[in-house]
Parts: C-alpha cells; structure tokens; sequence
C-alpha cells in the first residue's frame, strides 16, 4: 500500500514528522516497508535561477550557437553558448550556473561547469523544458513570462511538489487500512493513547449536503443477485465536461505511482486512495433503456473489456448490465470497453457499490485482471460508507468537471448488514496479552478505532465493530486490536516462563533425515527444492486420474499437486545443463499427492536422488567415469547401510518412466525405485 505524507496529514488533526510517522505506522502493525522523498522534478530545480537574456548575437565560429549574456540577478552577467533556435534578446529563461546540477527526462544528470565552446567559454546553460524534466519539448529554450524578477530561484516559480512516500506492508486483514482515511484513523488512535487526547479523524465524508439539481437523467437499477451484490448506489451527473485534472490533482496521484487520465477518471482514483471504496463511471448516454441491472449472464457469454481484449465470462461472474441486458462491466474488477468515459461524454451515471469478496476474488483471478477496485473488494469494503463516498466523489466531479447532479441518489441496500458483536472479558484480555490494561484505556482505544461500546461492565466489555473492519469476529481479535494500538513492544517480558517439558515422539524421523543429508553432502550430492505445485501437462491420464487439482491455480503452468517427484527433478536438471553445468548430484526430501476419494488425500514423503554426467572428478589417475546406474545403486545400499538396514533385495521391474528399473524391497515393502530416465521423459524436459 503506497501513502502519501502530505495527503494523509490533511486527515490527522496535528503535525507530525515523516520520520516519526513512519516509527508509529510501524508500531501500530502498518510496518513501513520503505520512506522515501518524492519529488514530482528530479532535484526539485535546487540551484536553478531565473535569467534574462541581455544580448545575443551570432556565434563567430559556428552557424547554429549564439553568444548570449544572461542576468541572473547578481552584479556581472554570465556569457553562455547557446545551441537553442529560439533564444533572443530580452527573454526570461531558466539558467543552470556553473556548479547547479540538472536532471534530464532521460539520461544522466549533469553537473555545469566552466566550458569552452569552439572558443568561446560558457557558464552555464539555458535549459529547455525536457533537460529540467518538466517534458519532453527539446526544441528550444524554455521561455517564461516578461515580468519575471532575474535572481529568482526556478523552484519559486515552478513550485516542484515534494513528499515523503510510505510504501506499506499490509496483512491480507487489514482491508479498513487500505486508503489514506484507514491509516489516519489508527494514526489517531494510537496518538488519542499515547498523548491522552480525544483526536478523531478529519474526514472528507462528514458534512456533505449534496442534493439533486434536477430529475433529468434518472436511471433505474435492478439488482438480480442480492447476494453478489448486497448494496448498491448510484447518481446521475450531467453537463459533465472532460479535461485535465486540476494541478493538485494531478500531483496528489502521481506521487502515488498513479497516471493522470482525465478529471472524472482521476477524481474515481483519488477517492480510492483516500475511502478504500471503488466507483466506477458510466457514459450515462450508453446505458441502454435508462437502467442498470446487476446480475450474472449465460457461461461463455462474450465481453470487450477495456484493455480491447475479448472474454468469455462464466456463469458466476457478476455483472453490471444496462436495460437490453448488455454487459457493460465486470462488476467491481473491470470496465467495458464501450461504455466508459471518453473525451465525448456529457452525462455520466456513477457507481457506489458493496460486491461480495469471494466471487469478485475469483472473478478477479479467473480473468487474470488484478485491479486496484478487485483488490479491494475481495478484501471486503466499508459497506456503511457506500453511499457517503458517493456524494464525496460527486460533490468533486460538480466542483472540478463543471457537473449538475441530475438524478435522485439511487441507494439499493435489501437486507442491511448488521454489525459484528464482541464481548471482550478484562481476565482473557491479561490472558492472551501478558498485561493489565485500565479500562479507561481501553475504551478510549476501542472508540478511537470506530468500535461503539454497548455495555460496561465490572470485568467485560461488549462492543460493535465498524464495517471497516470485518474481520473482527472473536475476543482475540479485540485484543490484537488493543495490543496494536498500545504498541507491541509496551509488553513486558516475564523473567522466567514456566512450561511443561515435551515428548517429542516423532524426532528419529528428522534426526535420520538430518543424517543421509550430511551424507548425501560428503558425497558430492546437493540439496534442491521444488515447488510441490506442477504441471498437469507432464502426465498422462492415468496418473491425473488421482490428482490433486487445484480449484484457483494462479497460472495453467501449476495446477495440480505433484503425483511424482521425478518431472519437478528434471526441471532443475534441464535449468543446469542448459547452463553447462553436466556433472549433477542433486538430492530433494519432498511429498507427492493423490486423491484417494472424494475429500480424501494421501501425502507421501520421498527422498529423491539425481545422478547425471560424470561420476566424480578426474584425479591425476585417470577421468572419472560417467555415472550409470549402478554408481547409483551403491549410494542407495550405502544409504540403507548407514541406517542399519541389511537386510533388503532388489528386484528388477519394468517402469513407465524409468528403463533398466530396479526395485528395492525390505521384506515385502517395496522402499526404493532405481532406473535411467526414459528417452522420451528425457525430450519433454528438453
């Protein structure tokens, strides 16, 4: 999760430093990955001034430099060769002396010194627009307007945004701190903790009085699948006019890594940063018959999405339709191609919704489109704000798009939420945390975070959590809260801890593992670990009949789990050799899976060995032989050796993938398979 400073201390009622910021986030779980100073230019044109250029006059030695004299505000004018086509006499430019340092839209920075320019010296340069960084103009000298003072620094002028940025690692749990507003909030609580005030957060949500212009442009919404999508709101805005985002705008977003599109575009982007609430925009003109139904069409029914690229949807997918029952988004993950917001829209229908986190997860995933929104709402949303961050994004879209709001707010909530109850007991809390909190701190942290305490009593609490935070459901969980907050490193630890000893029952089984390891290791072999998640494509269908599918792979290359270790083997073997590296001794401890019957699994610990190349190193006797397979059948018996086991014979067994296959058996348990790789398991590992 990235953060801007300077936009979450507009939400914090008081000052804080960077630095000390980043130690709170950091205390308070919020663990701050990376600080670092954002600056919109380069440099932030430090030691760049504004000149006036006094002369200029034709270069004696070349016909496309001129010799100019600047003024830059100090008692001696500097002379400076100019290549630019554009310069004259009379000009206010941007100067770079002698010691500034300058920082290209592309390549490296460069310092000015003293030059000599076919004969003439130069201190300096006048800077065209793309050797500031502020774009990509080379051709010509940037020139400034006529009443601008010589002397003044370039970055008074230009006034470069800079921030600090906090690149945030956030638990899969912490949906409600997914914005700017999420963070302030715990922000203020642990100061409200600490430093004994009552600080809430400065929220953008609060106070809005937002009501319809006219009834122009109703459109009426049917929600199909009430359990896809629980609540839906939405509001008409017409006389809508695409442009540029404002400069503030523009700044706040790009500083967060995001690319400024246009006003409405941009303005759905802040609010997602700064709510943790999606919204989408809708061309109000493409929405056929005035209406929007929310619901899930026919398995295979084929979609255009934004990127130009054509789906097939499955049948769970939820969608957002107009009157004709024509998809015109992916509800919550991704927009249409054909009833977005273009530079020709007028009217727009905006969406504020709550879609249920499981379906948009897999959506998200089956699709392959990780969007900000999708992970978002997988992650579950605020679904007591929806309507409110509605108006907010509305009130903007008037303000900065020129919008009249030309509809009722639709707000469509069929069965209403309620909140999470939690009765926390002060004993459980001691219990789980090692500490005695007073209850006054308690509550005043509880409230501070959004939860309503809805009774006290002599040695428990019951509370409501906020639909902020949905994973609230059990006492420990309150107490995590409580402890975050308070700060982790606040707990004390006890002098002594007294435990009941262990028996640990299984512990030959490591101590031999640890044993052929350090073995396997004097003779040559190394470790390998490979992923237990493999591809389905290297068996055949008998061996898949017993599979371990997975029902959400990430990519078609690992969608079962192994029934084999051999293939996952070969992988590193052909990774190796395709580096030259021939003479492989490669050991792995891993399990296989298989599916016995329906919701039950079997897994199997393995120990696996890989010979190939040359058998050992050439001495000054003579080169090492290759390895074969009965290089191989010696390390296995002098495994067996090493573990007391002698008694064993070996039975030779034709195999599938492995020819010349022997069999090991200790009694009538079969223990080892030993054989060459087949040629043709060989080629499909290339």
């Amino acid at each position: 999760m990235t953060i801007s400073y300077k936009w979450l201390s507009e939400y914090i009622p008081v000052s804080i430093e960077p630095e000390k910021l980043s130690r709170i986030l950091t205390s308070i779980g919020l663990e701050v990955e990376s600080l670092i100073a954002y600056e919109e230019v380069k440099g932030g044109l430090k030691g760049l001034l504004i000149g006036e250029v006094l002369t200029c006059e034709k270069h004696p030695n070349a016909d496309k430099l001129s010799l100019t004299t600047v003024h830059i505000g100090q008692d001696t004018p500097l002379n400076i060769v100019c290549g630019a086509p554009n310069v004259a006499a009379g000009q206010k430019v941007v100067v770079a002396p002698v010691g500034a340092t300058i920082y290209p839209s592309t390549g490296d920075p460069l310092t000015m010194r003293v030059a000599k320019i076919r004969g003439s010296e130069s201190h300096g340069m006048i800077c065209a627009a793309d050797e500031l960084g502020l774009g990509d103009d080379h051709s010509g000298i940037l020139v400034l307007p006529a009443d601008l003072i010589p002397g003044t620094p370039a970055a008074d002028y230009f006034k470069p945004y800079e921030d600090w940025i906090y690149e945030i690692g956030l638990t899969p749990n912490r949906m409600d701190a997914m914005s700017h507003l999420g963070v302030a909030r715990d922000v203020c609580a642990y100061l409200s903790h600490h430093d004994k005030l009552d600080l809430r957060v400065k929220s953008p949500l609060s106070g809005i009085t937002l009501k319809a212009a006219n009834n122009n442009l109703p459109i009426e919404v049917v929600i199909e699948n009430e359990k896809a999508c629980q609540r839906y709101c939405g509001v008409s805005i017409s006389g809508v006019s695409i442009a540029e985002s404002p400069v503030w705008l523009q700044k706040r977003l790009k500083a967060i890594g995001l690319r400024p599109i246009n006003n409405v575009v941009d303005i759905t982007n802040y609010i997602l940063h700064e709510t943790g609430q999606p919204l989408h925009a809708f061309d109000a003109n493409a929405i056929a018959g005035s209406k929007v139904i929310v619901a899930n069409l026919p398995e295979g029914t084929l979609f255009k999405t934004l990127d130009e690229k054509e789906r097939k949807l499955a049948a769970d997918d939820l969608m957002i339709c107009d009157g004709n029952k024509t998809p015109m988004c992916i509800g919550g993950v991704f927009g249409g191609m054909n009833s977005g917001v273009s530079a020709q829209t007028t009217s727009i229908f905006l969406e504020s919704a709550w879609f249920y986190p499981i379906d948009i997860r897999k959506t998200s995933f089956r699709h392959g489109l990780r969007t900000d929104a999708a992970t978002r709402f997988e992650k579950n949303t605020d679904i007591s704000n929806t309507l409110n961050v509605l108006k907010r994004a509305a009130a903007l879209i008037c303000e900065l798009a020129g919008g009249t709001i030309a509809s009722e707010f639709v707000d469509l909530y069929p069965n209403p939420a309620s909140q999470t109850q939690v009765s926390l007991k002060y004993h459980y809390l001691k219990k789980l945390s090692g500490k005695n909190y007073h209850a006054d701190a308690v509550k005043r942290i509880l409230s501070a975070l959004g939860f309503t305490i809805m009774r006290e009593g002599m040695d428990d609490l019951l509370v409501e959590a906020p639909f902020s935070k949905p994973d609230i459901s059990m006492p420990a969980d309150i107490v995590e809260e409580i402890m975050r907050i308070d700060g982790l490193d606040n707990i004390e630890i006890p002098t002594s801890i007294t435990i009941s000893p262990s028996v640990e029952l299984l512990g030959h089984k490591h101590t031999w593992k640890e044993k052929t390891a350090n073995y396997l290791a004097g003779l040559g072999f190394n470790e390998i670990f490979t992923n237990s998640i493999t591809n389905a494509a290297y068996f055949e269908e008998q061996d898949l009949e017993k599979a371990v599918k997975l029902l959400n792979n990430l990519s078609v290359e690992h969608n079962i789990m192994r029934p084999s270790m051999l293939e996952t083997g070969l992988e590193v073997v052909a990774y190796n050799l395709n580096r030259r590296n021939l003479d492989l001794k490669l050991f792995e401890y891993g399990k296989t899976y298989q599916k016995l019957d329906a919701g039950s699994y079997e897994e199997t610990d393995h120990l696996c060995l890989y010979v190939t190349g040359a058998s050992g190193r050439d001495g000054w006797k003579g080169k090492s032989s290759p390895a074969d397979i009965h290089h191989a059948k010696g390390v296995v018996e002098s495994l067996l050796h090493l573990m007391g086991l002698n008694e064993f014979n070996w039975q030779e067994t034709p195999s599938s993938k492995l020819g010349q296959s022997l069999q090991l058996y200790l009694g009538k348990q079969k223990i080892a398979e030993l054989g060459s790789v087949h040629t043709a398991e060989l080629k499909r590992f290339d």
